[in-house]
């Protein structure tokens, strides 16, 4: 077991919170019991994962998608009262972690994508509110893009979307997950053959086919599994408390 204080201290220290100028709030966004013997992680802090973990008798839940983002109508109504007041009246924790949680070099979303799909990291790219948050390097070997696409599928299970780009062959790759699909031009710039995001535009489709560089959208949901599962197997190990991924499925 271990205090809400120390679990919320040490995370936001290991996630270099103050390095960012995010779109919401790190660390604690919901207050509650003081003690955590188990924690549960999933991406987005959705009623489904709250249920979810309410039954798993979490104390507290960490996610990448959590609550309060800029721009968004500040007012406790509809679906947001009932995520909050389903959460306050367990007195569960909401822990989030959004842009420190893409940019970790061993923990992050980009990071362990690059660790399930076989990546050599090479190097970062792009920028993102003064940080560069996508990464780039080898293919342990040249592959067509329809290997790519199938070591992608068995991967992430899902099948990835891809606009072929001018080369046979695939040796240069970067990658960033969820909604980054306009570092393509970034990765354009940085001379790759091919770049995976999570989501795709329609202008990304133009962008691939007329500047001749492979794109995979292999999905938001599926491309950020597993930083946050990677955050909670190192909480759970850091305090020796329990610690659960919950997966709620969406096809985005």
């Amino acid at each position: 077991m271990v205090t809400l204080k120390t679990l919320v201290d040490y995370t936001n220290r290991l996630m270099c919170v103050d390095r960012f100028a995010d779109y919401c709030p790190n660390g604690l966004q919901v207050e509650g019991g003081l003690q955590v013997n188990r924690l549960i992680s999933g991406v987005t802090a959705s009623m489904a994962l709250i249920e979810a973990a309410l039954e798993a008798q979490a104390d507290a839940i960490v996610v990448h998608h959590g609550y309060f983002w800029k721009g968004e109508d500040a007012c406790v109504t509809g679906m947001k009262r009932r995520r909050l007041q389903r959460l306050l009246a367990t007195d569960t924790s909401l822990l989030a972690y959004h842009l420190p949680l893409d940019a970790h070099p061993e923990l992050g979303n980009n990071a362990q994508l690059a660790k399930r799909l076989g990546f050599e990291l090479q190097g970062c790219f792009g920028d993102d509110a003064g940080m560069s948050l996508a990464q780039y390097g080898q293919l342990p070997q040249p592959l067509t893009g329809q290997a790519v696409d199938g070591l992608i599928r068995d991967r992430l299970g899902r099948e990835p979307l891809h606009i072929p780009g001018r080369q046979v062959s695939i040796q240069t790759i970067g990658w960033c997950t969820g909604a980054a699909q306009s570092y393509i031009d970034a990765a354009v710039a940085q001379g790759l053959d091919a770049f995976i995001s999570g989501e795709i535009s329609e202008r990304t489709v133009h962008v691939a086919r007329e500047c001749g560089i492979h794109y995979f959208a292999a999905g938001h949901h599926a491309t950020e599994r597993y930083g946050v599962m990677a955050l909670g197997q190192h909480l759970a190990a850091q305090f020796g408390i329990h610690h659960q991924f919950i997966d709620i499925d969406n096809p985005v």
